[in-house]
């Protein structure tokens, strides 16, 4: 297996997904195919998937909302990882990219599990807000970044007390940290961390796997607060 991030000692990274990871057959071949496509490191890192089935199955997840789909090993991993009557809403803009996540959503046997929108996603999701759907337990970022801070606050207003809300390439190949830099991709990773890391709404942490993950739990309303 290939280590994504390229700040992290790659013998590390390497040593974590040897020791632990248990790759789907089918995510295996699907992290193959998007290997060779150009665009291939927005797809997740092995660890990372397994990283967050783990935390599905740990707070006992059925709905999960998705916004970037790229070619769905984040969606499948999480699709595998619900129960039977698990739903995953996931928010994509290319037919091309999901095109190849449908084919390993059928072949897994989940796509009927898998809701994909083909819209820009503040869309969809204030289209799904409107309706007043049952909160979803967990939310993953991973689209456009200048948008990152839009999508959080979407996402947060649609999942439940304790539920979990992810964050993909917090660390941008470590760009965060670097003061030279100032576009608006960093500039909105950087506001995002910061955003959650001060916002009573949430406990918060930024986990360095692959190119970093900020995992948020919702915090339970208390008197005098809204959810």
């Amino acid at each position: 297996m290939t280590a994504k991030s390229r700040f992290i000692d790659q013998g590390i990274q390497q040593y974590i997904i040897a020791s632990t990871v248990r790759e789907h057959p089918l995510l295996r071949e699907l992290r193959e195919e998007t290997s060779r496509l150009p665009q291939a490191r927005m797809q997740i890192g092995p660890e990372q998937g397994q990283l967050m089935a783990l935390l599905a199955h740990a707070i006992g997840a059925r709905r999960y909302l998705e916004v970037g789909v790229f070619t769905g090993y984040s969606s499948l991993a999480m699709a595998l990882a619900l129960p039977r009557d698990g739903y995953v809403l996931a928010c994509d803009v290319s037919e091309e990219y999901t095109a190849v996540a449908r084919r390993y959503w059928t072949a897994a046997g989940v796509a009927n599990r898998i809701d994909l929108r083909l819209a820009p996603a503040l869309e969809t999701l204030k289209g799904v807000r409107a309706v007043n759907p049952a909160p979803f337990d967990m939310a993953f970022i991973d689209a456009d970044k200048a948008n990152v801070n839009a999508y959080y606050e979407a996402c947060l207003a649609l999942l439940r007390p304790n539920g979990l809300l992810l964050v993909d390439n917090v660390l941008w190949d470590g760009a965060v940290v670097d003061p030279s830099e100032d576009d608006a991709d960093t500039l909105a990773l950087r506001e995002v961390s910061q955003r959650a890391g001060r916002d009573e709404r949430v406990e918060a942490m930024l986990v360095p796997v692959c190119d970093g993950l900020l995992i948020a739990r919702k915090r339970e309303a208390t008197a005098g607060e809204g959810s």
